[in-house]
Parts: C-alpha cells; sequence; structure tokens
C-alpha cells in the first residue's frame, strides 16, 4: 500500500478465493477479511448496458462508500446518487462532474444545500412544499425532481413511510407551487423499495410518473428527466433479467420520447455479489445433553452483526457458510451455532448451521456481503471492523 491508496491484486481468469486467502497471513490478523472483487463490478455494468441500455445508473453511494469501489465505478462513467454532504465530497473529490449526480435526498440540510450550490450539483429530490420554500431560499435555481411514492409489495426495506408525495393529491400541487415561485422542475422519481422483489412494481410507478409529467408539462414546467430509483437485485440476474423486460417495455409505452432521460440508483445490484467475508474462529464451545452426548458445537467468530453483519438487524437472513478444509464434504456434520465476537447475547449469525467439528484458526467464508454491511459497521465493543483487500482480472 502506497500513499495511503489500498494495493489492488491481479488474478487470471475467475479469483480463486482460496488462493486469494492463502496470500494473507491470516491466523495472525485479528479483524475479519473482506474480499472484494472489482470486475464483478465492470460486469454488473456490463449487464445493465446490455438489459437496460436506455437507463444511465447512478450508483447509490449509501450502498458501500468505499473510495476504490466508488472510484472504480467512476471510472467506468457511472453516474452517482448522493444523500449528503459528504457524499457529494468523496464524489466530487474523484473528479466526477456535478452533472454525473442526482442529490436524491428530499429532506437535505440547509448547510448540505449550500454545499450542493457551491459545486453547482443542480439536480435533487423534493417531495413536500417546506422542501420547496427550502429551495427557494437557499437554491432557487436547482433543477427539482419531485418524488413521489410507489411502493412495491415485496422488498427487504419498504420506503414508504419516509419519502415521497402522494402521485394524485401532492404532486399537482407541488408542480405548480414551484411554478409560483418560479423554480424549475424538470423532472420526478421514484423508489420501489430496496431489493424488490416484485416485477410490477415498476410498471405501476412509471405509469404514475407519466401521468406526473403530463401534469408538469400542462403547468409549463420543461420535464426531461425520470429517476426510477433502485430496488434492483444483486444476486438474481434471472429476476433482474425480468424487471428489465417489464422496466423496457413500460418506458416504451409510456416514455417513447428518447429526449427524456432516464436514470437509476442501484447499490446493491452492482456490489452484493463483490465482497466474500473471510472470519476466523477464535474461540469455540460444546454442549451436551444430560447423557454427556455432544448436541451442538458453539463457534466463535470475529465479525458479528455489530460489524460486518450489521445489516441484519434491519435485514435478517439466513447465511451459508464456506469451508476452506480439503476434505469438509466428508467430514461428519454438527448442529452449530455461529457467535459474533462481542459479549451481546443478540450477536449472533442467524441459521440453523451443520457444521464438521473445526477447530480454532479455521476460516468461513461468506459470500455476497458487498450491499450495506460496511457502511454500517462499527466496532463496537473494540472489536474492528473488517478489512479490505481488492482484487481485478488481468
Amino acid at each position: 500500500m502506497a500513499s495511503g491508496v489500498p494495493e489492488i491484486h491481479f488474478y487470471e481468469n475467475e479469483l480463486n478465493i482460496r488462493r486469494a486467502i492463502e496470500q494473507f497471513d491470516l491466523q495472525n490478523l485479528d479483524p475479519a477479511l473482506n474480499i472484494c472483487d472489482l470486475s464483478s463490478l465492470e460486469r454488473k455494468l456490463r449487464l445493465w448496458q446490455k438489459l437496460l441500455p436506455r437507463i444511465k445508473p447512478h450508483y447509490a453511494v449509501k450502498c458501500n462508500d468505499d473510495p476504490v469501489v466508488v472510484k472504480f465505478l467512476a471510472d467506468l462513467g457511472t453516474g452517482f446518487d448522493c444523500a449528503s454532504k459528504n457524499e457529494l465530497k468523496l464524489v466530487l473529490g474523484l473528479g466526477v462532474s456535478p452533472e454525473r449526480i442526482i442529490f436524491a435526498h428530499p429532506c437535505r440540510p440547509v448547510s448540505h444545500l449550500k454545499y450542493a450550490k457551491e459545486q453547482m450539483v443542480v439536480n435533487g429530490t423534493v417531495d413536500n412544499e417546506y422542501e420547496v420554500y427550502k429551495l427557494h431560499k437557499h437554491y432557487p435555481n436547482s433543477n427539482l425532481i419531485v418524488r413521489f411514492k410507489s411502493a412495491a409489495k415485496e422488498a427487504l426495506c419498504p420506503l414508504r413511510d419516509k419519502y415521497g408525495c402522494d402521485a394524485e393529491t401532492d404532486a399537482a400541487a407541488l408542480l405548480l407551487l414551484a411554478k409560483a415561485l418560479d423554480l424549475k422542475v424538470t423532472g420526478t422519481s421514484f423508489h420501489v423499495g430496496s431489493g424488490c422483489s416484485e416485477v410490477e412494481a415498476y410498471d405501476r410507478a412509471i405509469e404514475k410518473a407519466e401521468n406526473i409529467f403530463k401534469c408538469g408539462e400542462l403547468i409549463g414546467h420543461d420535464m426531461d428527466l425520470m429517476d426510477i430509483g433502485g430496488g434492483f437485485p444483486g444476486t438474481d440476474d434471472a429476476l433482474f433479467e425480468n424487471i428489465a423486460d417489464a422496466v423496457n417495455t413500460s418506458l416504451q409505452l409510456r416514455f417513447p420520447d428518447e429526449r427524456v432521460q432516464i436514470i437509476a440508483e442501484p447499490g446493491r445490484f452492482f456490489v452484493e455479489t463483490a465482497y466474500t467475508l473471510i472470519c476466523k474462529i477464535h474461540a469455540k464451545r460444546e454442549v451436551r445433553n444430560k447423557a454427556g452426548k455432544l448436541d451442538t458445537l458453539m463457534y466463535f467468530i470475529n465479525a458479528g452483526i455489530f460489524g460486518a453483519f450489521a445489516d441484519y438487524f434491519y435485514y435478517p437472513e439466513e447465511v451459508n457458510p464456506e469451508l476452506y478444509l480439503e476434505d469438509a464434504e466428508t467430514l461428519p456434520k454438527f448442529k452449530s451455532v455461529i457467535w459474533g465476537p462481542s459479549c451481546d447475547s443478540l450477536d449472533k449469525i442467524s441459521g440453523e448451521f451443520l457444521l464438521p467439528n473445526l477447530n480454532v484458526g479455521d476460516l468461513l467464508g461468506f459470500r455476497n456481503m458487498g450491499a450495506y454491511k460496511m457502511p454500517i459497521a462499527s466496532p463496537f465493543n473494540g472489536f474492528e471492523v473488517p478489512e479490505t483487500r481488492f482484487f481485478r482480472k488481468k
């Protein structure tokens, strides 16, 4: 590592996790280790461009704000969805032009608005009259993008309660208010919810967006931007293809005019599969029944739900640890519990595991750990958050 810039390790053909972890002295490394395959981001972008060629992806920085990841995507030419001054600073500091950024937070602190104004980040979302007045006072020459509610019936993180105006009852009033204040409304946006698994949700939202566009144009706004938000799956490419088909069909029907720019805010789509977390067992315990027979093995690893598994507080899901033992498949299996390193009794990795009788120092791998984990991981109880090593195909 030179000048604080992480080293990027190169591989041929496919990234071999076993070979990758052999490069590092994990037995003497206290924190868990993330292995990030940057080439996975490139593959995801190619898939996006193939299936959604009209839509410009604006990566949601909040999903994983590691500067190496953000710079890699910036160099690939993506846009960015920023929600705060610090996210703007990160992206702009990497040389990204303000035209490639949408300030996609409907309720922004004044100091953040002033920073956006200084940096000429003009595109930003709004969803209520108080924010319209705030923009009129602090950033009147910005481009307002009216965000409306249109929630998916199935999503890991529904967003219907917090942000977005009612498309039928509130949007027209906001358009009229902006016009009366001589503010520019240039488009509309929605977010069906993070981790959406309902294909039809996008068509419902795009239909509402069409009605808002028509209303805005009647009032006299020059409407030329639609932001279809995020929610795209990170691990299920078949589901993503189904969503893409539905989105393309809906756009062709409702927004055939190519002069309307369509953008989106994918986050987990890009980074979820790029990360594999390697954990070390630092302690174990045997639980026996009254007859003295082994009932359960308990393993304590160097990452838990206050660290690399922090998002499990909000999106509990079962995980499948991978073993890096040559004969792992042939060894007898035992009911096992995996605990994180802290003293908190909630610090437990969810799932019912059948694992061999492992030893202190053995490694467990967890795939698809790139989304909404590291940004909210904390060194609770004094245990360090995972380090990250970056890899890229030659």
